[in-house]
């Protein structure tokens, strides 16, 4: 599912004002898949302050007419589609304008490494990761929008950003709120991280009820607007598992010190607890413009129209434990992350696969988590120490899950 780009409009209420940037801007920004979700709110957000944000290149696998929108919309220098055979169709979409069309995957990893102030990686999936490196490997400060970095190549992604001093500013509601709150300077202090999780449209199902649910009922959130894929990962609550793997490698907490809770209204997004009781968390409106401004300002604060917080029409906010029998990807994650090594990437490429044969109706839901099961079952873990070595892994576990759709 591809979101349709809001329509952009000023920030006129007088209690939100424009806040410059202490740097002065405007910042130059890549948004590398602008026509989903996360691309479009960024878009949104940086029509409504075109005096802070520039756009530099905008980048989508398959969406020309959307790309090529965004772009004449946005003034950006390049856009680039990922599917070479739709090179044509964007040069079209485009002519008459100043922005340069060019296309294919090493186009992509092109577009990441241009100079830019914020790239906002949000491809789905592990088709990010390339990309998202080049960017990294210039030093840039990156949006992360793509949690399969950190899950299918996290030890590799961690010590690129190390090493070529870059930085990492997660995009993820959950992720960006624990960044919000979480003491680095004092990451002793840190007793636990909690991850708050809405539990998906089916958190008050039996599994008899779950074995009929459909891609309708799977896309369609309680909470949030997003694309097809991630919704159908919050449904079965691997998109919490595959959290809880980048949140291992965002924060200097050990594994064992990382908790799920489920907390249906997604009002508290994440919260810190420290070593004297204190527990420090997040609220705000489910609306991702928030993180991603807070994202594109870092480390200032920028104006976002979502909808500002009520707590006193709410209610009552509530919590509970998260049932892993009926939600098993929660298991399957975190067995994943204690046995390290190749076994979140196995993970992540059968669930991609399993999910996609959902979505083609091949399977039901709950095979997704079977297959996702079966095969880590089958391909063996093993350490890895370069991308070629992940991309092994990954192409032989897709193989592996694919022959279960069959």
């Amino acid at each position: 599912m591809v979101m349709s780009m809001p329509t952009p409009q000023p920030v006129a209420d007088a209690s939100v004002p424009l806040v410059p940037l202490s740097d002065g801007g405007p910042r130059r920004v890549t948004i590398l898949g602008s026509t989903g979700s996360v691309g479009c709110n960024t878009i949104d957000l940086i029509q409504r302050q075109p005096d802070a944000f520039t756009v530099e290149a905008l980048t989508a696998y398959g969406n020309v007419s959307a790309l090529a929108e965004q772009a004449r919309q946005t003034g950006a220098k390049l856009a680039v589609i990922g599917d070479p055979a739709l090179y044509d169709d964007l040069k079209e979409a485009l002519a008459g304008s100043d922005v340069e069309a060019a296309a294919g995957p090493g186009a992509l990893v092109e577009a990441a490494a241009r100079p830019s102030d914020r790239v906002v990686a949000a491809i789905v999936g592990a088709a990010g990761l390339e990309p998202t490196l080049a960017a990294v490997r210039r030093g840039a400060v990156v949006a992360l929008a793509n949690k399969e970095c950190l899950v299918c190549a996290g030890e590799l992604m961690t010590k690129e950003v190390a090493d070529h001093g870059a930085t990492l500013l997660p995009v993820d509601s959950e992720h960006n709120a624990i960044f919000q709150v979480f003491d680095f300077d004092r990451a002793d202090a840190v007793e636990r991280i909690i991850l708050t999780a809405s539990g998906g449209p089916f958190r008050t199902f039996d599994l008899e009820a779950m074995a009929t649910v459909t891609r309708e009922q799977a896309v369609a959130h309680p909470n949030w607007d997003m694309g097809a894929k991630i919704s159908v990962d919050s449904a079965t609550m691997m998109n919490k598992g595959l959290e809880l793997i980048e949140a291992y490698h965002l924060f200097p907490v050990p594994a064992e010190r990382i908790e799920i809770l489920v907390h249906p209204q997604s009002v508290v997004h994440s919260l810190v607890g420290y070593v004297d009781g204190s527990v420090l968390a997040q609220l705000g409106s489910p609306d991702m413009r928030t993180p991603i401004a807070y994202s594109l300002g870092w480390p200032d604060r920028v104006a976002a129209p979502a909808p500002r917080l009520d707590l006193a029409s709410l209610g009552q906010l509530t919590f509970y434990a998260p049932d892993s029998e009926r939600f098993p990807a929660l298991r399957l994650a975190r067995q994943s992350l204690q046995s390290g090594g190749s076994t979140p990437t196995i993970l992540n490429a059968a669930n991609e696969v399993a999910v996609g044969g959902f979505l083609q109706s091949r399977i039901g839901f709950l095979d997704i988590a079977r297959i996702v099961e079966a095969t880590l079952d089958r391909v063996p873990n093993r350490a890895f120490t370069t991308l070629d070595d992940m991309r092994g892994v990954d192409a032989e576990a897709r193989r592996v899950a694919e022959t279960y759709l069959n």
